[in-house]
């Protein structure tokens, strides 16, 4: 088993509350384990291989193995790993999965938790968001824990946070819209062709990522990030993530700019997992902002 050897760490928070997620909250499975959190390894598939999160293949490895020409797919964590982290459960444990609708997680862990005695006291959170946002709200579950809260109360404070949640992901090779299908093949030759900057978001219902705009330029892609973030109230209350692929130097030239717009929001420079780079591609960057 995976989480064997973090049985002690596990003993440690047992009387508390148990709080489990993935690795698509760019948390590793060896930080969780310090935040008393436990965090299951989604895996990517190359060339037919199958390889855990942070555990058989590190983000920069997976990138160069994409950019050498291998195929990449995503497979969420086993339903036996679920079962295991859930049965026989005695605390109160908080679950915190991708999205509804971007990743099947949420519903896998609905049916485990379901057919469980103890179901009662296993929570299934549909955070409505992934990366830098799930990530947040990892952390904030734990801090509330450390504070005493209950579940309902800590569950009640997730909500109003994931419901804040705005996400934006700017691809850098057309080929990854296409094959996801958000895109024809048409617009994918025009604009690779022409060197287009696609701007996606994620969608009212948080089911779905989708084609919010193509823009020439860098510049005009990040302009529509940040004019969409004002007009949808992003203030100093907000957390600002900025998360990529394999092109730090290019993130760190996006916060700047984020600062400058934000001055008084707090923001923070993630690196995406190797699952989540399948979706966008080598060299995608992805900006969220998430209520405090």
């Amino acid at each position: 088993m995976i989480f064997d050897n973090r049985l002690a760490e596990r003993q440690k928070w047992s009387n508390i509350m148990r709080i489990i997620t993935n690795t698509a909250s760019l948390f590793r499975p060896s930080e969780g384990t310090e935040l008393g959190i436990e965090v299951i390894p989604e895996s990517v598939s190359l060339d037919g291989k199958a390889l855990r999160d942070y555990i058989d293949i590190e983000t920069d490895e997976f990138v160069n193995r994409i950019r050498s020409g291998e195929m990449a797919t995503t497979s969420q964590p086993a339903v036996g790993e679920v079962l295991n982290l859930l049965e026989g459960n005695d605390e109160e444990t908080i679950l915190l999965t991708v999205a509804d609708g971007l990743s099947g997680e949420y519903m896998t862990a609905m049916g485990v938790r379901n057919t469980l005695a103890n179901k009662d006291k296993i929570h299934v959170f549909n955070s409505g968001s992934l990366g830098g946002a799930l990530r947040y709200m990892v952390k904030k579950a734990s801090v509330l824990r450390s504070q005493g809260l209950s579940t309902g109360e800590i569950l009640s404070q997730l909500k109003a946070c994931g419901s804040s949640s705005r996400s934006y992901v700017i691809p850098a090779d057309f080929q990854f819209l296409r094959r996801s299908g958000r895109i024809s093949n048409l617009t994918s030759r025009l604009g690779t062709a022409l060197n287009l900057i696609p701007v996606l978001t994620q969608t009212e219902d948080r089911h779905r990522i989708s084609l919010m705009s193509i823009k020439r330029t860098w510049k005009a892609a990040l302009d529509t990030v940040r004019k969409s973030m004002q007009e949808h109230g992003v203030d100093e209350n907000y957390l600002i993530s900025v998360s990529y692929a394999d092109k730090k130097e290019a993130a760190e030239r996006i916060l700047t700019q984020i600062r400058e717009s934000f001055p008084k929001t707090e923001n923070e420079l993630l690196q995406l997992s190797p699952s989540l780079i399948t979706h966008g591609g080598p060299g995608c960057i992805v900006i969220q902002a998430i209520r405090k």
